[in-house]
């Protein structure tokens, strides 16, 4: 007999140690996410769970995002890049997309969207062509990691490595939010708030979560926030300033803490998401990382198409073309407002 419920400070230990365990659950499925995304975006969060005699079954975080501009939905995970049901069998999978359907009416939402899937429901739409993920395992030698990249790439780092840079790992984010916040700005996007890396941070503490930062002449170049989970690093979110390039300090960001991440015990280099034709697809296949196609599910009540907020949407156009002109410090400002809506 499977029984829906919703996660609670009683139930956290268990769910915490089923996403441990199941090889469905990612790093995005942590029960802290909740905390993370009510507290910096103030969407209502469904943390559901499927528990039979007493134990958990299977998971499913929800997040309802609600935006005048961008609708309302129930998204698995919303914020971030992995979700869906994780579940040790069928029965509690299926209890928990039925449950999740029955939610989105409830709450009026126009659709529901599991992002990195691991299975799609029978009847929801699917879309496997938005993004593609990059991974590959980290060599316990550095020469032997330096041959896993194509020639001309491994030059690039070698001259980096070889460079006067410094790396400093930081527990501010100062350095990393104005090169982040400038970075999303180029590329005519709205940026998350300054506490929301703050948040994130105090939530998963240096076991789980770090920022990188490479410095010239005690300039910071580049940076990087990451994520820690079993044996994986993930280079979460990177922002590097106008001269990054010359110095060849993204490359060497990632090499460190590729270095660092094996160190550390990580043998998986999980390099995210990215979308098909625009630059950092361009930077990760050219590091030799092999794409490969995320699966988006979509449960849509009244029929039509999925959702699109994605950037390449040729409907936004214009407004990011008007971001980009924005002033920095303005769009710093908008733009947590902005991003609470899409998700």
């Amino acid at each position: 007999m499977i029984e829906i419920k919703n996660l609670d400070a009683a139930s956290e230990a268990a769910w915490e140690n089923f996403v441990t365990t199941c090889p469905d659950a990612t790093f995005f499925h942590k029960a802290g996410w909740r905390r993370v995304i009510e507290k910096s975006f103030r969407q209502q969060a469904y943390y559901l769970f499927a528990e039979s005699d007493g134990e958990i079954q299977g998971i499913l975080p929800l997040i309802h995002v609600k935006s005048r501009l961008f609708g309302s939905g129930l998204i698995s995970t919303a914020f971030t890049v992995g979700g869906g049901a994780a579940a040790s069998n069928e029965t509690a999978r299926h209890a928990l997309d039925q449950h999740a359907e029955r939610l989105c009416k409830d709450l009026g939402a126009a659709h529901v969207e599991y992002r990195g899937a691991a299975h799609v429901p029978d009847g929801w739409a699917r879309r496997d062509d938005l993004y593609y993920s990059f991974s590959w395992d980290i060599a316990a030698k550095e020469e032997d990691n330096l041959k896993q990249i194509p020639r001309k790439q491994r030059a690039v780092v070698r001259k980096a490595i070889e460079a006067d840079l410094d790396c400093v790992m930081e527990t501010d984010v100062n350095n990393f939010f104005r090169l982040f916040s400038a970075s999303v700005h180029r590329l005519g996007t709205p940026v998350q708030s300054r506490q929301y890396f703050v948040n994130l941070l105090q939530e998963f503490g240096p076991d789980c979560c770090d920022i990188l930062t490479i410095t010239a002449n005690g300039q910071p170049m580049s940076s990087v926030l990451s994520f820690y989970f079993r044996d994986s690093v993930l280079p979460y979110f990177t922002g590097g300033a106008l001269a990054a390039r010359q110095y060849g300090s993204n490359d060497l960001m990632y090499w460190r803490l590729m270095r660092r991440a094996r160190e550390r015990g990580c043998t998986i280099f999980d390099f995210g998401r990215s979308k098909i034709g625009t630059g950092p697809y361009n930077f990760k296949k050219n590091w030799g990382f092999t794409p490969v196609p995320i699966t988006h599910a979509y449960y849509l009540p009244d029929g039509g198409e999925p959702p699109n907020t994605n950037p390449t949407n040729p409907k936004y156009e214009l407004m990011i073309k008007a971001w980009q002109r924005m002033p920095l410090a303005l769009a710093n400002m908008i733009g947590p407002y902005i991003i609470r809506g899409i998700g």
